[in-house]
């Protein structure tokens, strides 16, 4: 057997096993400091998830200390890879959040609305893997983050408006859509970054 075409296997790190950033830690530990002024935490509690929050090396280890101070969506971070599903309504994904490397999307007479401002993306080239039917799909992404859509679309809509780099990290929505919107947008420059940005051409 000719092995001289084997490639070795690219392994990917799980979500919850990527390297905490002090700024995770310090999310972390706000939130702690945010139970025990109203009472959720006593100051032992408190004293020792504060500990293990800046001995982390791990978002994994992270989530762990506030999983019971408050629901899912509003965990100081959240490394949540499973798919996300809108039916006949709205689901929204927003704050310190892990894109893992192909997220499945679903979207059936429903909007999925992914704000990537503060995201970590596992890799620079994030497929999202779409299905959707008369719903709507909604990309908030940084300025240098490309997005592309290469999926199936039939009687569906796109608008991409964002602030791509050459050399930036990828977001490429794929799957089938069917009577489908999908827009893509970067956040509003102020008036200040305007005019830097016209005078940065001159």
């Amino acid at each position: 057997m000719d092995n001289s075409d084997r490639r070795p296997v690219e392994r990917v790190t799980r979500v919850r096993d990527l390297r905490a950033s002090d700024a995770d830690r310090e999310r972390v530990a706000a939130a702690l400091g945010d139970a025990l002024a109203d009472g959720r935490l006593t100051m032992e509690e408190h004293s020792e998830r504060v500990s293990r929050a800046y001995a982390a090396r791990t978002l994994g280890e992270l989530t762990g200390l506030t999983g019971d101070l408050s629901p899912a969506e509003t965990q100081p971070i959240k490394v949540d890879d499973r798919p996300v599903s809108a039916f006949f309504g709205r689901v929204h994904r927003e704050g310190r959040w892990v894109v893992p490397v192909k997220l499945p999307l679903l979207a059936l007479f429903g909007t999925v609305e992914l704000d990537l401002r503060e995201a970590v993306l596992q890799r620079r080239h994030i497929v999202l893997d779409s299905t959707a039917l008369g719903g709507r799909i909604r990309l908030l992404v940084p300025e240098g983050v490309q997005v592309h859509v290469t999926g199936r679309s039939v009687l569906s809509t796109r608008d991409v408006r964002t602030r791509p780099a050459a050399d930036g990290p990828t977001i490429e929505v794929n799957g089938t859509m069917i009577f489908t919107s999908i827009r893509a947008q970067a956040p509003k420059r102020s008036l200040r970054d305007r005019v830097r940005g016209r005078l940065g051409r001159r």
